[in-house]
């Protein structure tokens, strides 16, 4: 910390550990972090105590809407193959609630390990040899690395995937549900204005997101031979054609 900086924005939550370790003085205000005080990251969220503080994107039970979202969509699937990164501090999380929440649709969960484009790629060559298979896609800094990789091959294996970000359908991809990316930055930015007037991250409380996003590639879902039904449209916050 030889810059000695006012404050720290640190997004996403893999980013906050690291500066965690190297001051307890700065003030660090994050973006886009599951379960704060789970990871650590701070006391509680009504008092967080420390040097840390920010904005929360969901519950990891949010989890189970994406398994809904993808039956809702994608009828025909009873199988659901979830890609994440196992260094993800929140895949073992969002992994349970999927699993939680696919026997009342009559579904089965698979998982699969993806630490690198290879890895991710051979997952879709492994479960697109299946029928009736559907994609959920949990939220970690390699997901959104890889955002148009896996875009393109749920695209190229023809299999309907649930993201958890608007942009993953702003590329191709079929739908998704989740947090306002940008809200949540220009709350964090609330935050580190705050502080630079004087107030102090201990005593201000981290906040969950309160604004999510269902977005639909209707084009997509064309491409794959899937109907979504007009009243299920109707629910979107936005749709692309």
């Amino acid at each position: 910390m030889a810059l000695q900086p006012d404050v720290i924005f640190a997004a996403p939550v893999n980013s906050v550990p690291p500066l965690q370790r190297e001051t307890n003085t700065i003030p660090i205000v994050f973006a886009q972090a599951t379960d704060p005080v789970g990871l650590g990251l701070v006391k509680s969220l009504a008092r967080p105590g420390g040097n840390i503080t920010g904005f929360a994107t969901f519950e990891r039970s949010i989890a189970a809407k994406w398994i809904e979202l993808l039956k809702q969509i994608a009828p025909s699937v009873v199988h659901a193959a979830v890609i994440s990164d196992p260094r993800a501090p929140t895949a073992a999380g969002y992994l349970a609630a999927i699993r939680d929440g696919a026997p009342s649709l009559g579904m089965d969960v698979v998982s699969y390990s993806a630490r690198d484009a290879a890895e991710t790629t051979s997952a879709f060559e492994t479960f697109a040899q299946e029928s009736n298979i559907g994609v959920i896609l949990p939220p970690s800094a390699l997901a959104i690395t890889q955002r148009d990789l896996v875009v393109s091959l749920a695209q190229r294996y023809r299999v309907p995937a649930i993201y958890p970000y608007r942009y993953f359908c702003a590329s191709g991809g079929l739908a998704a549900y989740g947090i306002d990316i940008i809200d949540e930055y220009k709350r964090a930015a609330s935050y580190i204005d705050r502080i630079l007037r004087g107030e102090k991250a201990a005593d201000l409380p981290v906040q969950y997101a309160t604004k999510f996003d269902l977005v639909i590639n209707l084009k997509t879902a064309k491409a794959l031979g899937l109907t979504i039904a007009p009243s299920f449209i109707l629910t979107a916050d936005e749709v692309i054609e």
